[in-house]
């Protein structure tokens, strides 16, 4: 495991196993499914993919979650700590993040602070995310998206930006699948 992974998984478990351990069951998952799907990364970019999984849900955290926006406030925190400028803006942008922005009123703030990354290596950090359950279960991911809805109810903030969300959600998991397929 390189330093920038084995410190990421670091970070993730004192901020995640004891605060939340149903969400660190669901890093856990996502961080070793993006380790699965990382060989059709170049290493360097498998290295981030890997550390981004682990750190993807920090913002959760109590002493992390500030504006309500998960993927904001994860990185703002990792920038803070020190971790890379560019795993930080991983974390900031995954899974659609700058649509539930919209919805919180962040959408400026988020763009501002973060550049949003469209690569094989962001597209396949939001497979590993929205392809695993919050119980660290594989599921697919329109099942994983009708499970956030039913979590959530159909008026609920998340439940708005994720059908605004899915088109782009669904095309960045059949890139990293078609990917997968040829590899």
């Amino acid at each position: 495991m390189s330093g920038l992974v084995a410190r990421a998984a670091e970070l993730a478990e004192e901020q995640l196993a004891a605060a939340l351990p149903r969400r660190w069951r669901h890093v856990q998952t996502v961080a070793g499914k993006a380790g699965e799907v990382s060989h059709v990364l170049d290493p360097t970019d498998a290295e981030v993919l890997v550390a981004a999984a682990w750190l993807h849900d920090v913002g959760y955290t109590p002493g992390v979650a500030d504006t309500g926006l998960h993927a904001l406030d994860g990185g703002r925190w990792l920038r803070r700590v020190g971790v890379s400028d560019r795993v930080a803006a991983l974390v900031a942008h995954h899974s659609c993040a700058l649509f539930e922005a919209e919805e919180r009123g962040l959408r400026d703030e988020l763009a501002a602070e973060f550049p949003q990354e469209h690569s094989l290596t962001a597209d396949a950090l939001w497979y590993a995310d929205m392809t695993t359950g919050p119980d660290g279960h594989d599921v697919a991911v329109l099942d994983r998206l009708a499970e956030i809805e039913q979590r959530y109810g159909p008026d609920h903030l998340v439940t708005r930006f994720w059908v605004r969300a899915r088109p782009t959600l669904l095309e960045a998991v059949e890139r990293t699948t078609d990917r997968l397929a040829v590899s």
